[in-house]
């Protein structure tokens, strides 16, 4: 497979980005999820010990893909599609952006303001702060939800492509052998 994408398929590069980016998106969404269902500091910790840095990963890769978009390579053509389709792609994808990075800002902020590294990494035996009373998990959690709706209608636009239209949207974005 070509580092670079080409004028039908996503290259290496782009496509490593975007499944990596899947998978820590994925365990950022069960670790969030699982922290505000459990009292237990210990817990809170080990699972604070995970969704941290995968948030910190997620927010490097987005920054990543959109400087490699920027100055490194060029994305393939749009399959044919209706207007309303490619718009509504565009714009999914424009508010996947948004939404990722307002996550990470907010998550950092949450990080700073209550000041929990250290008792995240282990430099300190203080009790975990309640993140309820910072105002970045408010939008933290918005955030969370609004990302579940996206990848929703993501992953139903790219199946609905593949299965009904048949059109090989999936291919695009996925590993191929260069011939």
């Amino acid at each position: 497979m070509a580092t670079k994408s080409n004028k039908t398929t996503y290259g290496t590069i782009a496509v490593l980005i975007h499944w990596v980016t899947v998978l820590l998106i994925i365990t950022l969404l069960a670790t969030g999820f699982r922290l505000g269902m459990t009292d237990n500091p210990v817990s809170k910790t080990a699972i604070l010990r995970v969704h941290i840095p995968a948030g910190g990963a997620v927010f490097l890769l987005t920054l990543m893909r959109l400087i490699w978009w920027r100055f490194f390579d060029q994305k393939p053509k749009s399959l044919p599609m209706p207007n309303w389709q490619g718009r509504s792609a565009r714009a999914v994808h424009v508010v996947f952006y948004i939404v990722i990075l307002a996550m990470a800002f907010s998550g950092f902020a949450m990080i700073a303001i209550s000041g929990v590294a250290p008792i995240i990494f282990g430099q300190t035996d203080k009790a975990l702060p309640d993140f309820w009373n910072y105002s970045p998990r408010l939008p933290h959690g918005i955030g969370a939800r609004l990302l579940i709706g996206l990848i929703t209608l993501h992953v139903f636009a790219a199946l609905y492509h593949q299965f009904v239209v048949k059109d090989g949207l999936l291919r695009r974005m996925w590993f191929r052998r260069t011939k």
